[in-house]
């Protein structure tokens, strides 16, 4: 991934998450639309020269085109339930 300064002030642009991270816990930040960001919260299952893919928390899997990953970074596990 790399980075631009085209990119609006304000969207968080932290590049941690790598392909050697699939199997870990990871947030996604994807550009929708022109100045639209969606985040995708989970497992990494991909990340190869085409697409990023994520499982989230109720098992959906969100394919990511990499040309859409603005950024993506390892996250601690989920807190334990009460």
């Amino acid at each position: 991934l790399s980075m631009t300064e085209s990119e609006p002030p304000g969207v968080a642009k932290a590049r941690t998450a790598a392909p050697a991270d699939v199997g870990l816990r990871v947030v996604v930040r994807q550009r929708v639309r022109e100045e639209q960001y969606n985040d995708v919260l989970g497992e990494l299952l991909q990340w190869d020269e085409r697409a990023v893919s994520v499982r989230d928390k109720y098992g959906q899997i969100h394919s990511v085109p990499r040309s859409d990953v603005v950024a993506a970074k390892r996250v601690p596990p989920p807190p334990e339930p009460h």
